[in-house]
């Protein structure tokens, strides 16, 4: 199996023909879940995604040192690579690291202005402007429409698309969409929604928003765990 046909696999694919084009670059997408549901490999996978057809990958986390981070590629790519027997597995190894870079704030150091300022030691001093930025482990408790506003300028500056997560607790209320607190309170300033169910075996997702479309999908795709690609039936 080549490169291509593992992009063929991926969820992404799916949102492109059901969320009218995908993401799209300037725009937030929200992973919403319960804790250990496989949001940090959902983010991950995306970035994969993104890797295997050569874009720069901006991987920001907020919850997790850099090694850790770092795990989750290597173990999700090799199982990726060995499951579908990528043919070409250390070239696109070698490609991935030198596209992607991975940042992260400890200890509640994260602000959007050190984010900026990240970003343009990145340009200045490594030549390196980020295509898709992954923000993972955002407080959305503490959250606010202008804060994710200022995130979707970061992204609309860079002609980038932006990646987050969210954890979504067992008793958390929702909107009518179906959107849990407390992402249902800045959900204006997002593009689109996708919720993570899984039951250890499978990961399902579910589409909760979809840019401005009143009529949303009702998508529903499984995929597998640990690689995060679609399902084989």
């Amino acid at each position: 199996m080549y490169r291509k046909d593992l992009n063929d696999r991926s969820p992404l694919r799916v949102f492109e023909k059901s969320i009218h084009g995908g993401l799209g670059r300037g725009n937030i997408g929200v992973a919403v879940g319960r804790h250990g549901v496989g949001k940090t490999p959902f983010l991950v996978g995306v970035a994969l995604d993104d890797l295997l057809r050569g874009r720069r990958v901006l991987h920001v986390a907020l919850n997790q040192p850099w090694d850790k981070v770092r795990e989750y590629y290597d173990e999700i790519f090799t199982d990726l690579a060995r499951t579908a027997g990528l043919e070409d597995a250390g070239l696109a190894r070698r490609e991935m690291e030198r596209f992607r870079n991975i940042h992260t704030f400890l200890g509640h150091s994260f602000s959007v202005q050190r984010l900026k300022e990240a970003i343009v030691l990145l340009k200045e001093y490594g030549q390196f402007v980020p295509e898709a930025i992954m923000l993972d482990g955002f407080d959305f408790e503490n959250a606010t429409v202008e804060g994710i506003l200022e995130l979707r300028q970061v992204a609309r500056d860079l002609n980038a698309e932006m990646w987050m997560t969210a954890v979504m607790h067992r008793d958390a209320a929702r909107d009518a969409r179906g959107i849990p607190e407390p992402l249902s309170r800045v959900a204006e300033a997002v593009s689109v929604i996708v919720r993570l169910k899984g039951d250890g075996k499978v990961v399902h997702i579910s589409l909760l928003k979809d840019h401005e479309n009143q009529d949303v999908s009702t998508l529903s795709i499984a995929l597998n765990p640990t690689t995060m690609l679609l399902m084989q039936e």
